[in-house]
C-alpha cells in the first residue's frame, strides 16, 4: 500500500525525527569520547573468528536498516493503519530515550562492539539497575517503532535481521564480561535481566 503524499507527510516527518534523534545521540557520544581520546567504534576489532563474524553481520544489519527506513519514508511504503503508525512513533521515541539514558549512564565506558584492548568499568547503576543491555533495548524499540510506522516486507526483514544480530552481539558481550569482570558480573547477572527487569 502506498499512501497519498498529503497523508504520508506528517508521519514521514515523525519517522525522520525518530531516526535523527537516535543517530544524533549516537554520533554526539562518539564525538564526545573522541575528544577524550576514546575510540568508541570497536566493531570488528576482536580477532576471534566467531566474535568478528557476529560483529560484521551486526554492522551490516545496522547499516542496512536506516537505508531501508529512509527509502520506506521517501516512497511511503506502508501497510499499517494510522493508529498503529502513531503508536510506532511513540515506541520509536521511547527507544531514543532509553538509548540516551543508557549512553549517559555508561559515561566513558560505552563502546560500540567488544573492546580489544580498552579497559572499561562495569556499569550497574542508573538504568543498568533494570536492564543489562538498555542501549540494545533502545535500538530494538527504535526498529520496532519505525516498522510500525512504515510496515512493509523490506522493513520487516531488515528490522528482524538487525534485532537478531544485536541479540547475538549481546551473547558475545556476555562472554567478554564474564571473562573480564568474573564474579562481579555473575552477581550482577543474577539480579538484573538481560533486557528488562530485576529478580
Amino acid at each position: 500500500m502506498k499512501y497519498p503524499i498529503e497523508e504520508n507527510l506528517p508521519y514521514a516527518w515523525l519517522a525522520i525525527i525518530v531516526i535523527a534523534v537516535f543517530y544524533a545521540i549516537y554520533f554526539a557520544k562518539m564525538i564526545s569520547q573522541k575528544r577524550h581520546g576514546i575510540q568508541t567504534h570497536q566493531i570488528g576489532r576482536v580477532k576471534e573468528k566467531s566474535v568478528h563474524r557476529v560483529e560484521v553481520l551486526m554492522s551490516i544489519a545496522t547499516l542496512a536498516a536506516p537505508v531501508i527506513q529512509i527509502m520506506s519514508i521517501i516512497f511511503g511504503w506502508n501497510h499499517m493503519p494510522v493508529n498503529a503508525r502513531f503508536t510506532g512513533f511513540c515506541i520509536g521515541m521511547l527507544g531514543d530515550l532509553i538509548f540516551l539514558i543508557s549512553v549517559l549512564c555508561m559515561k566513558d565506558s560505552w563502546r560500540a562492539g567488544i573492546p580489544d584492548k580498552d579497559k572499561t568499568k562495569l556499569i550497574t547503576a542508573g538504568i543498568y539497575r533494570y536492564s543489562r543491555n538498555p542501549a540494545f533495548l533502545g535500538f530494538d524499540f527504535m526498529y520496532i517503532g519505525l516498522l510500525l510506522m512504515y510496515f512493509n516486507l523490506s522493513m520487516l526483514v531488515v528490522s528482524a535481521f538487525a534485532i537478531i544480530m544485536l541479540h547475538m552481539q549481546i551473547l558475545q558481550e556476555e562472554h567478554f564480561l564474564i571473562d573480564t569482570f568474573g564474579e562481579e558480573y555473575m552477581e550482577y547477572k543474577k539480579h538484573v535481566f538481560r533486557y528488562l527487569g530485576r529478580r
